[in-house]
């Protein structure tokens, strides 16, 4: 397929893409590095009239460590995967982004684009809710911030304004024991189900923990009740099936061509506990 007409935009500011998004309202989308936009243009699923594109703007790219990390929207997952301070302060990023797609789609898309499109398939939106991200976005008024665990509303909608532009993720260092278990039918796919886990852990005891599941709902699932049924254990049989029943309860997969319900009900069991297992190994 080939898309329709349009207009294209290359800012070389924020401001300016902020100024293009308002003059031209709901007629006007972003690009990033295109893996999710560029395809519905194809299938005509979207077709904004004015195509803004962001590869000009350096300031939304780069990752900075400290006690807290941040990371530029225009980041790539390429970027993620070989920033060696990143892959010590937050292993858990380089194991998702690994994951993702295939080595060209990892060389353009970048996080901002992965998590601002609100497609639940994503693998980033449940790990940012996974570490307690926090989403800067800039607009006509200033900048404003957005926790990652209220920023998705359904399947491809946000709080993100049409005027704003997510424009830097932030997230405390996290500590203790990670992992990212992922299902796919095949190199490239959407996961059919993934997992986001961290795990603290003293005195060979979960002390905290927190659990995001993705590709199983709308909006990607943050379970608190699987956190809770994990706090205070030895991460035993016991305690680990507690957790996945606690995640089965609010999850709400539709059948697709990844399977019906029961299967992905199923899956989505078999990943949370494998990555429970590495992460509470690895705390």
């Amino acid at each position: 397929m080939i898309p329709g007409v349009f207009e294209y935009h290359r800012p070389g500011a924020v401001a300016e893409a902020v100024a293009l998004l308002r003059a031209h309202g709901d007629e006007a989308r972003v690009v990033a590095g295109g893996h999710s936009l560029i395809p519905m243009m194809k299938l005509r699923m979207a077709a904004p009239e004015h195509l803004i594109d962001l590869q000009g703007l350096d300031e939304l790219r780069g990752i900075e460590i400290g006690a807290e990390i941040r990371i530029g929207a225009m980041t790539t997952q390429h970027e993620i995967l070989t920033h060696s301070g990143l892959a010590e302060a937050a292993p858990i990023m380089a194991e998702a982004a690994r994951q993702i797609a295939d080595p060209q789609v990892r060389y353009l898309g970048t996080i901002g684009g992965n998590v601002a499109n609100g497609d639940p398939g994503n693998d980033m939106p449940g790990l940012m809710q996974c570490l307690d991200a926090r989403f800067t976005l800039a607009g006509p008024d200033g900048t404003r911030e957005v926790a990652a665990r209220d920023f998705f509303e359904s399947a491809f909608m946000t709080t993100r304004e049409e005027e704003e532009i997510l424009t830097s993720i932030n997230f405390a260092r996290p500590t203790g024991g990670w992992a990212y278990e992922k299902l796919k039918r095949k190199i490239g796919d959407y996961a059919t189900a993934a997992a986001a886990v961290q795990i603290a852990v003293e005195g060979g005891k979960v002390t905290a923990a927190a659990i995001a599941m993705t590709n199983l709902s709308d909006v990607p699932v943050l379970s608190a009740g699987a956190a809770a049924a994990l706090t205070g254990t030895g991460c035993g049989p016991e305690a680990v099936k507690a957790a996945v029943d606690a995640m089965q309860a609010d999850i709400d997969p539709v059948e697709d061509n990844r399977g019906p319900v029961e299967f992905k009900r199923h899956v989505a069991g078999v990943i949370l506990a494998r990555a429970i297992a590495r992460a509470f190994e690895r705390a």
